[in-house]
Parts: C-alpha cells; structure tokens; sequence
C-alpha cells in the first residue's frame, strides 16, 4: 500500500491503523499478499494472526465479540510492535517493559516455554537499557530516582515525544515537571540544563540482572531434571535409584509444571510399574485375609514378576521376599505332585495339602487336581450321609441339589456309580410325590386303604416327601374322623345337628374318601329339609324371627323397651343370638334337660312379664281419647311414632296401641259364607275382630294337627335339633293348655251359655236374609244391654229398608258399605258372664294368646268373651276403613290390569279380522266357478270373528258369580282366611267348636 499510495502516507503515517482506507484484494493479492475469505456462522470462531489485517461485514443482526489474547511466541511480535508505535508516535495499548518485568518477577510460576521467551525479552530489554542510562550519564545527568511507574496513570508516564508508555526508566526535569520522555529522546525534553534533569528508574541495573539469572534458572531447570531423569532411568553411573528418589524426580516435574515430554512419560510408566510389583510382592507376603481380597498368582506370572522387578531402573528389597515365596511354591509344588502319585491318598491329607496351597497365595497346577479330588471326597460323603438308613431323611430339594453339585464336579468311577443310584432314587421318589399329589388334588377321592398302601409303599424310600407327608397327615386325620363318627353315632343319644355339620364340613375338606360322609351328609340334608318345612310352617314372610325364637317362650315380655329394641334389632338385622334370652350357651343347646327346664322358666317368665306389661299399657291413655295429658306413659308405634286418633288399635294380649296401616289387622270379610237364605246378620262376637301385634304375634301360628305332623317327622330323624326339642316342648305345652281349656268349656255354666248362643244363632238363621240401605245408617244407636232373645230379634223387624238379594250389587266395595250402614244396630252384650267365670276364661285366653299355636278352643273362649260385652264399635269402624282404604288401591291395580289386557284382546281380535279379509280376498280373486266354495267360507270365517268378538265383550250379568257363592256355603275352616266378594259371610255363624264340645 506505500508502494501504491505513498501521498498517503506521507501526510498521515499511521494510515493503517486507521479504518478509513480499503484496497481491492485483487490488487493485494497480486503483490504476494495473502488473503482469505470465510463466511463465519454462528458459535464459529476466527483467530487472527499478529500483524494480520481483517475486515468484514454483518450480513444480518449480529452480536460479536472480539477478545485478545497472547502465546509465548507473540513476545517478540509484541516489542516490534511497541517500537512501531513509537516510530509513529502512536499511543500503546499497554507497556511491554512493565510485561515482561511482572512474569520475570516469579519465574516459578511462569512454564516452561513461556519462560524462555520472556528470558529472551528480559536480556534483550536489559542490555537495551544499559546502553541508554549509559548515554544518559555521557550526556550529563547524575542524579536519579526510584520511581513506582505501575501505580501512575498511563498519561502521566507517557513519553511527550513517541507517547510511550514509560516503567523501566524514563527522564525528567526539576523545571518542567509537566512532562518526561523515554530514554530514547533525552534531547527531545526541554532546553534546560542537564544539571536539572533527573532519571526516574524502576529497577537499578543491579536488580534486573538478578532478575534475569532468575529466568535463566528456570529456563534451564528443565535440562537439568531431564539429565538427572536420563541417568536414573538409564543407571547410567551403574546405580539403580531407589523408588523415593524416582518418585521426588515425578513430583519435581508435577511442581515445576515442565512440559509433557517423553522423558517424563518413560518416568511414569516406571513408576507405575514398581507401584505394581509392590503391590503383588505385598499380596504375596502378606496375611491370609489381605491375599484373599486378591487374585492369586500363577507359578508362571510369579517368575514373570520376579524378572520384572529385577530389570526395573529401581532398586527394590521387595526381591527377597518374592524369592523366598518361589521357593516355597516349588516345595509345595513337589509335595503335591507325591500325594496325587499315590492316590487314593487320605482325604485329611489332600485337605491340608490344599489349604497350604491356599495360604502361598500362587496358584499351583497341582492345587486344581487337588481341589478335584477333595470336591469329589466331600460330595461322596456327603451322598452317603443322606442315604444313610439311619439319617434324617433330606427333602427332595436337597436331593437334587446334591445331583446338580454331582454334575458339576470332575468325574471318576465312585462318583459316576453314586451319580447314577442318587438319580435312580430321585425318579422313584419323584413318580411316589406325583402319585400322592394326585391322590391329594383328585376329584375322585380315594378310600383310606388306597392311602395306606401308598404310604407303606414310600416307607424304604431315604427321602422326605412333602405330599407323602401331607396323604399321611390327611389319613390320620380321617382315621380320627371315622372315630369321632363311630363314637357320635354310637352313643347313648342321638348327635346334635352341629356336631354333624362339624364332622360333614371337616370331611369334606379331607382329601379321602369317606363312605360314613355321604350317610352323614344325608342326615344334615334330612334336617335341615325337616326344619325349612318347620320354618315355612311357622315363620311368616320376610319374618325377623328365628324357628328358634318363635318357638321358646317370649322371656322379655315384660320389658316393653327390651321387647321393642330386640324386635327393631332383628327387624335391621342386628339381633342375632337365638336364645339369649332363655340363659342357653351353645353347650346346653346339646342337652335335652337344660332345654326342658329352660323353657319351663321361660313360660313361667313369659305368664309374669305379659301380666306385667298389660297393667303397664292398661295404665296408658287410649289414643281414641279426645285430649292426652303430656306428663303420662303414652304407646309407641313400630314405626316409633305415637299413635293418635282414628286408625289406632290395641293388641288384644300385651294391651298396647299402634297404628293400623303400620301392623297386620284381621279382615271382617274373612268368615265362611253362608247361605242367602240365613240372617244372623247381628251375630258380632262371631267377626274376625280379633288383633294381636306383631310383637306378640310371632308366627303363623299353625293348627296343631299340622305340628303333630312334624313332630311325626321329626321322630324319624337319627339327628338331634334344638328346633326339634323345643316344638316338642312347645306341643305338650299346647295340648296342657288344650286339656285345661276343654275342661272350663265343660263345665256346667260354661256349657249353659255356649248352648244359650247356639239357640241364638239358629234363631237368627231362621229368619230371612235382610239387605239394610244406606238410610239404615242414619237411624240412632239403639242402647241396650240384655240377653234376651227377643231384643235382638226386634232389630230385624224393619220391613222398610229391607232390599232383595237380587238387586244388591256384589264385590267386597258393596259388602263394606253394607256392613259399615248396620253398625248402629249392634247391640250387647248377648250373654251374661259372671265374674267367676269370666276371670279364668280371661287367664286361659291370655295363656292361649302367649301360645304360637292355633287352637279351637282359643276361638270358642274368645266368642264367648266377646258375647259377655258390649260391640267395639271403634275397632270395628278401624277395620273397616282400613280395609276400604287397601281396597281402594287392590281395585286401582285390579283396573289398570284388566284394561292391559282387554287392549291385548281387542288387538288380537284386529289381527284375526285382518288374516280374515286377507284371506277372503284372495279367494275372490280366483275363478268363478268356486264362487259358492268361498260363501261357505266366508260364512264360516265370520262366525269365527263373531265368536272373537264375544270374548272380548265384557258380560254385565253377575248371576254367576252369586250362584258360584251360594254353592261354596256349604264349606267351613276355622282357620281359613280366604276373602269373600260379599256380605253373605257376616250372615252365618260357625259351630265348629260348640259341635267339637
């Protein structure tokens, strides 16, 4: 560029440290000028060159960064350009002086490399300075000052001439001191004396000297280690180095930080390599733990060593101990090598042999065949412990893990014999464990002999056998069973079903077959058949009862509370004990006796606590009262709430109130039919009007001729049920209370009055059948309270308001209706009782109530003390709106029914009639000569829709009906229940009982 542009220069000579100036690269290039181009990316670095130009261009947002940096090779680069700057008077950067003096300042620190170079600088700077000062003392100016150049700002050191940066010395004036100069323009200062000028010096020429010798040391230091390395490596002097002294060279070069070189390389390898040696020879001299935490050597790699340690630059007393262990291994070596030749040798021996081996810490070939022939001794005996007859036997696990340890040692005639019997003996015992395991898991269970024959089969084999084991566990336990059996079935009584379904549930969980099991598992069957038939009997649906608990006496009946919570508990479920309340544990329930005397005490519980709880409620105000006092005992419904107003009814036994829609009431339209001619229509005392809560009220309360039928069947049973003793306790209970009942309807007064209601019902038959309309409703209650025959047969004298049969509409609707419009004209009471009679019919009435049983005689007592009083017209008016309110809502299912299926007649019919006329069409549609065959058959199809039709169509006479009741008069059960769609009920009067008496 001078060449090309020298006017350029001359008016500015520091053009090129100007960014103002471009020349075409062409034009460089064909002057010898080096250039390069390169597209830098992002994350790329370019490193420039001293005394390289560059220039360049963004070709979009960018974000660089420029750092400068310098090797040891740039010191010379970097004084060339300090004297470049001061050529061109041109501002330095930083003082090169002051550079170099800092690194010389510690050399040590400095490496390798980077110290020659700055001893090449430091000479070169030193001799440079010596030559100034020298000019400057010729010139005149003696006197001189230290001066600590580094702490002054650059612009107050800097030369006025060449606007250096000045350290090492610079030159000034007492006068001028606005200003100094380097050494290099001392006249360029000011025009004042030299006397007046001074030198300002940083170092005096003593100190840079030294600093120099500094730099040489530790430029030449490396030559020095690496002659002292050579030598030791080498044994060049004939003496080997001991580790330390080779180990202080590495840690020397480690400190100085000389330069990764060969030398040092070989110097390590050494090292590491005694490390090596030493660390075996340790292994090897050592204790018996240390040398087992390490690999053993062979007698190979031990002469290997040995040769190794002795040609290593590195004098080691390891060497003797080597030796010696050699020594050893070579005896050793010779002791084994005589046992194997005369084997077979003594186990003992060939152990000891091996453990000494173990203890060198070499590996012999002789300890491997030692090793074998112990492996095979050991596995050996360790076969002929197990096989021994007089061992314990070992599980097959163990047998075949001794197999598998016999595979993996070396082979030889005694193992290869014992090899082949262990195997022989695994496979019999292995077919015997699969024969048990089949007998155990199989469906078809096997009898006890099979099992024993398979047990005495496996009792020579020396193996444990777990399945074998398990079939003989399992046969001891049905030989134990069979026994219980014989004893149950054997003894003075009958067994308890629980003992039976103990031993069924333990058989059938064996795995043997039993023949007693299927003759046990049919009595269990048979009894629980006899008591489900019981509990059909007995318990009503959806009962919260147990067989058990209907059966006992009620023992709580006096606790109303208790009575009421046990019958919540059981209601939720949460009642569960039988007979708690009896004092039975489940080992009296076994005894006959305790259960006897238990429900001994249990009825006579039972008699107290009823007569105690029907004072308790008698006590209570009647919810049918107009007003209830808030501090007195009121009655408490099942559903918990208190019963009020109409709707209520009292339990005829425990005299307690409840609400009618909560508990099951008796049905007035329940009684036999009678015939259309009879009229009692006034015989009230004969209407199902009785009502006993469901707390007293258990049951069913079956007749007793249908208990006797069980009791029947259960005398067939070989099996004892508590169930069983208690219905028989419950039996003699009920025919005691029969033959006491009996005996009071025999005797003479008893029998006058029962004969006295005869005569009264076959008067009210005698006379026609009236039908009341609804003005009879309207007439006022008659009051009365005679016997007489002829007060009652007034009330039917009323001519006026009598209707004919024919025109009553039937159902149970009408029946309500009518029966609700002859209330007023119930009077009573019919009978006169007097209080000695009625007091124990009363006591035999509550007794019979207690009883879970139906009983004639009950209904006859009750007859006769319901003539003795007045009509309960309250209840009587309960019953029936009870009874209209669900047949209202029976009706309202019954109409929906009858509608579905009338739309499924009509439909049907529809259907009929259009296969009808699709068929007559296509007749007509055939030739005219059979115009006549298909008349006939349209005749005969349209009598068949005529016919449809008259099944769909509802027919209005209901003279059928009538008759089909008339005609089932004739039939009477005190028992029954069966509902009746008329009135003709009320119209006659049973003479079941009277006729049994």
């Amino acid at each position: 560029m001078k060449m090309l542009t020298p006017e350029l220069f001359d008016s500015q000579p520091d053009l090129l440290h100007q960014l103002v100036t471009l020349m075409n690269p062409n034009t460089l290039m064909s002057h010898g000028v080096p250039v390069v181009r390169t597209n830098q990316c992002a994350g790329e670095f370019v490193i420039t060159f001293p005394r390289a130009y560059h220039s360049g261009f963004n070709q979009g947002y960018n974000f660089a960064e420029a750092v400068n940096f310098c090797t040891a090779d740039w010191l010379p680069a970097g004084r060339q350009c300090i004297e470049h700057y001061r050529r061109l008077r041109r501002y330095c950067v930083f003082s090169h002086e002051e550079l170099i003096c800092k690194m010389a300042a510690f050399p040590e620190t400095l490496d390798l490399n980077l110290a020659v170079a700055v001893h090449k600088e430091m000479f070169i700077m030193v001799q440079e300075e010596r030559r100034l000062r020298k000019a400057l003392l010729e010139k005149g100016v003696t006197e001189a000052e230290r001066e600590a150049f580094e702490l002054l700002p650059d612009d107050e050191r800097q030369c006025i001439k060449c606007k250096t940066t000045c350290f090492l010395s610079a030159l000034a004036c007492y006068d001028c001191p606005d200003g100094l100069v380097c050494l290099s323009h001392i006249n360029d200062l000011c025009k004042c004396s030299s006397s007046r000028q001074y030198l300002r010096y940083r170092y005096t020429l003593d100190e840079l000297p030294t600093m120099l010798h500094k730099l040489k040391i530790r430029a030449e230091s490396f030559d020095t280690w690496a002659n002292k390395v050579r030598v030791a490596l080498e044994v060049e002097d004939g003496r080997k180095r001991s580790f330390e002294e080779l180990r202080a060279l590495e840690s020397e070069a480690r400190e100085r930080r000389f330069p990764n070189s060969e030398l040092l390389q070989r110097l390590k390898n050494c090292l590491s390599e005694v490390e090596a040696c030493i660390a075996q020879v340790l292994g090897l001299v050592s204790g018996q733990v240390a040398r087992m935490d390490t690999p053993q050597l062979t007698l190979t790699e031990l002469r290997v060593l040995l040769e190794q340690m002795g040609s290593l630059p590195c004098a080691m007393h390891q060497i003797g101990d080597v030796k010696d262990v050699l020594e050893q291994v070579e005896a050793y070596q010779a002791e084994a090598r005589e046992a194997l030749a005369t084997l077979p040798s003594s186990p003992g021996l060939l152990r000891s042999l091996l453990e000494r081996g173990q203890q060198l810490g070499v590996e012999v070939p002789e300890a491997h065949q030692l090793q074998q022939q112990v492996e095979q001794a050991q596995w050996l005996d360790e076969v002929k412990q197990a096989l021994a007859p007089s061992a314990h036997r070992g599980s097959l696990v163990i047998m075949q893990g001794l197999l598998v340890m016999g595979a993996k040692i070396a082979s030889s005639p005694s193992v290869d014999k014992a090899r082949a019997e262990l195997q022989e003996l695994l496979t019999i015992a292995e077919r015997w464990e699969e024969k048990a395991h089949f007998c155990l898991e199989a469906r078809q269970k096997h009898p006890p002999a099979t099992l024993e024959a398979i047990i005495r089969e496996t009792e020579n084999i020396p193996v444990h056998l777990p399945n074998i084991q398990a079939l003989k566990e399992a046969l001891t336990k049905a030989q134990a069973w069979i026994a219980d059996v014989d004893e149950i079935q054997n003894g003075d009584h009958y067994p308890c079903l629980d003992d039976l379904e103990g031993l069924v549930a333990v058989g059938r969980d064996l795995p043997v077959g039993l023949e007693e099991l299927r003759q046990l598992e049919l009595q269990v069957l048979t009894a629980h058949s006899w008591r489900e038939k019981a509990s059909k009997t007995f318990l009503k649906k959806n009962s919260c009862y147990t067989l058990l608990e209907v059966l006992c006496p009620c023992a709580d009946a006096g606790s109303d509370s208790t009575k009421r919570s046990r019958w919540m508990e059981k209601a939720l479920g949460l009642y569960q004990c039988d007979t708690e309340l009896l004092g039975l544990s489940a080992q009296d329930l076994r005894d006959p006796g305790s259960l006897i005397v238990a429900f001994k005490e249990g009825e006579q519980k039972e008699k107290e606590g009823i007569l105690q709880l029907r004072r308790t409620n008698s006590a209570k105000p009647s919810p049918l009262a107009p007003s209830l006092m808030a501090s007195s005992p009121t009655s408490i419904c099942v559903c918990g709430q208190v019963p009020a107003g109409v709707g209520a009814l009292q339990c005829d036994l425990c005299q307690d109130w409840f609400h009618g829609q909560c508990v099951s009431v008796p049905h007035l339209l329940t009684s036999p039919k009678p015939s259309l001619t009879s009229s009692p229509l006034l015989a009230w005392w004969e209407w199902d009007t009785k009502f006993l809560c469901p707390l007293c009220m258990r049951s069913r309360r079956p007749r007793l001729e249908t208990i006797l039928a069980l009791l029947v069947a259960l005398q067939r049973l070989p099996v004892r049920l508590p169930e069983g003793e208690a219905l028989q306790c419950l039996t003699e209970r009920a025919i005691g209370w029969q033959d006491r009942a009996r005996k009071a309807l025999a005797s003479e007064d008893v029998t006058a009055l029962l004969r006295h209601l005869a005569e009264l019902r076959q008067q009210l038959q005698a006379k026609p059948r009236p039908v009341y309309t609804s003005a009879t409703a309207c007439d006022p209650i008659r009051e009365g309270s005679g016997n007489n025959i002829s007060k009652v047969q007034g009330l039917l004298e009323n001519g006026d308001s009598v209707i004919s049969p024919e025109n009553m509409a039937p159902g149970k609707g009408s029946d309500l209706e009518l029966l609700s419009s002859l209330l007023p004209q119930l009077t009573g009471p019919v009978l006169e009782l007097p209080e000695a009679i009625r007091a124990p019919l009363e006591e035999l009435m509550m007794e019979g109530d207690l009883l879970e049983v139906t009983l004639d005689e009950n209904h006859s007592i009750w007859q006769l003390l319901q003539a003795g009083q007045p009509p309960d017209l309250d209840r009587i008016r309960t019953l029936l709106e009870l009874e209209k309110f669900e047949h209202q809502g029976s009706r309202t299912r019954s109409r929906a029914l009858e509608r579905r299926r009338r739309q499924q007649k009509v439909d049907q019919g529809r259907n009929v009639e259009n296969l009808v006329q699709q068929e007559l069409q296509s007749k007509r549609a055939r030739s005219s000569g059979i115009m006549s065959q298909v008349g006939r058959e349209e005749e005969h199809y349209q009598e068949k829709a005529d016919r449809e039709n008259m099944f769909l169509t509802p027919s209005t006479d209901h003279s059928p009906s009538l008759k089909g009741n008339q005609n089932s008069l004739q039939h009477k059960d005190s028992g029954s229940s069966a509902a009746c769609p008329s009135l003709m009920p009320w119209l006659q009067l049973s003479y079941s009982d009277e006729q049994q008496l």
